[in-house]
């Protein structure tokens, strides 16, 4: 009997050391929408790059970048979406690897992966075009736990062949990543950091990460302009309104929720009507021209979060029922083109007496209290985030005083941007089941 019973269980062992494992597929585990041709945009504290750039019409020559990034998941696969979305020419890039980033511009020794392109070590980029590198191994992935690497970044190196010309990238970054000297050829396989002289608190030629991972894992994308792009949060400090986001979500879920950035420093829902590298606009393009591209290409995507509309009422001299029509328009797309998004509005902060030209009257914010009733009552979303109650201080009618003075370089409130404070309060607004399907909307 005892013999019997003893195969029975080995079989049934045999059985499940057979059965498939959990399927895995491609998760965006980081992103930075692509903007506009360097140098158009708003960057935070940019160190002087004349010396990289000398001519920024063409771009980069014979030079190696070394982009850091930190993704919100990991997996031992990974993929990486190269852009020249705004380039006049044609792009070639090799020399690409991709390794754990150990501090300054120097990577952790051994873990640094060549990155091929179809089995080829090099990739030709035409004008306005993206594309995936193969997958990549990270066997330090294996050897570490998620627990240990969530906060630690990856560090993206490759070369660009000859002259770029214009050169696609994200103004805003408030991460430092790294560039060589012209002409100085191929670095990305240099471990260390002398090889990397200057740094920006930009990302070039890179706008999204993707990590091989179980597919119940959630994307939550979060879409707008500079609040969620983090202007005024801490520089290196990864403490944008997001990011705090994705601690709450991995203290709670582990390696099973990515949240990912995908907003613009002055992005607009309408505006503008016309953006090319001929025509650049320093917000980048609309939302309405950009949500294909900049999020629902992206993999996975679940839930999007939205706070947007602000700098259409200010710079575009938009009314709230122009944003309205916008934001039904964008809506009513991702609807029919991706049904099982979850999408969730934002209300907007209060900028009422901004020192920032245009946005501090009265009569913008009563257009601002206009959107957020809309945002508040209608039915076209699957729930708000109520940031505007969040960090709204009825005493002024403006943001709390805490949340004004700059968590980068200093500066005086702007009573337009929430500093970490503020962003950390954002964060904490947002109701984490809801927004990944757990619990009912409200």
């Amino acid at each position: 009997m005892r013999l019997k019973s003893t195969r029975k269980w080995l079989v049934v062992v045999v059985l499940l050391l057979c059965l498939p494992a959990g399927a895995l597929e491609w998760r965006t585990a980081w992103s930075a929408s692509a903007q506009n041709p360097y140098p158009v945009g708003y960057p935070t504290g940019q160190p002087d790059l004349s010396f990289a750039f000398p001519d920024p019409a063409k771009g980069a020559n014979d030079q190696s970048f070394r982009m850091v990034m930190a993704p919100t998941i990991w997996g031992e696969k990974v993929r990486i979406r190269f852009t020249n979305a705004f380039g006049v020419k044609p792009v070639t890039i090799d020399g690409a690897y991709i390794g754990l980033h150990r501090g300054s511009a120097a990577v952790v020794e051994g873990t640094n992966q060549p990155i091929r392109f179809g089995s080829s070590a090099k990739l030709t980029l035409q004008p306005g075009e993206t594309a995936w590198s193969d997958a990549v191994d990270l066997p330090f992935v294996r050897r570490l736990s998620s627990d240990f690497l969530f906060g630690r970044k990856l560090a993206v190196s490759f070369h660009i062949a000859g002259e770029s010309g214009l050169m696609t990238w994200h103004a805003l970054g408030q991460n430092t990543s790294y560039i060589s000297k012209p002409k100085a050829g191929v670095t990305g396989d240099d471990d260390g950091e002398l090889s990397f002289p200057f740094g920006s608190y930009s990302w070039y030629f890179v706008d999204a990460v993707d990590m091989l991972a179980p597919s119940d894992t959630q994307v939550i994308a979060c879409f707008g302009d500079s609040i969620t792009d983090g202007e005024y949060s801490t520089l290196n400090g990864d403490d944008r309104w997001p990011d705090i986001l994705a601690r709450i979500a991995n203290a709670r879920f582990g390696n099973k929720v990515a949240v990912i950035n995908a907003a613009i420093s002055g992005n607009e829902v309408v505006g503008p009507v016309e953006h090319s590298a001929a025509k650049p606009y320093n917000g980048g393009p609309s939302a309405i021209d950009r949500i294909d591209r900049d999020l629902l290409s992206l993999s996975g995507v679940n839930a999007i979060i939205w706070l947007e509309g602000i700098n259409d009422l200010r710079t575009g001299g938009k009314t709230a029922g122009q944003v309205e029509a916008g934001m039904r328009q964008v809506v009513d797309h991702v609807r029919r083109t991706r049904p099982g998004i979850r999408i969730f509005a934002a209300t907007l902060v209060s900028s009422l007496d901004s020192t920032i030209e245009g946005y501090g009257t009265r009569e913008l914010d009563a257009q601002r209290r206009i959107l957020n009733d809309f945002i508040r009552t209608t039915d076209i979303f699957d729930g708000v985030i109520d940031f505007d109650s969040a960090t709204f201080d009825p005493n002024t009618g403006k943001i709390k005083p805490e949340y004004g003075p700059d968590s980068a370089i200093g500066r005086a409130p702007d009573w337009l941007h929430p500093n970490r404070a503020g962003y950390l309060r954002m964060a904490e607004a947002v109701n984490l089941d809801q927004v990944l399907g757990l619990s009912a909307a409200k």
